[in-house]
């Protein structure tokens, strides 16, 4: 197969693994984790419940799949 039959191929209807909007969500999904994996300090929450003290990096973990697991949500109910 030829580079021609290749670039031809993807023009003609078949998606790229690496459209602008996919990179700028990775490159977000990792500057996220890198910001939750430099936070590691002990901090005191509240949330309807009495105080917990957990680590930083595990709270920013949680609301990262939090939001992640309500996005896929959205995403999915737009398709139907």
């Amino acid at each position: 197969m030829s580079p021609k039959d290749t670039a031809s191929s993807s023009k003609s209807g078949g998606s790229s693994a690496f459209t602008p909007a996919r990179i700028a969500v990775l490159a977000l999904a990792v500057l996220a984790v890198i910001f939750i994996f430099e936070n590691t300090r002990q901090v005191k929450i509240r949330l309807l419940i009495p105080e917990v003290t957990m680590p930083l990096y595990l709270a920013l973990a949680a609301v990262f799949i939090i939001g992640g697991i309500c996005g896929g949500y959205f995403v999915a109910r737009r398709r139907k």
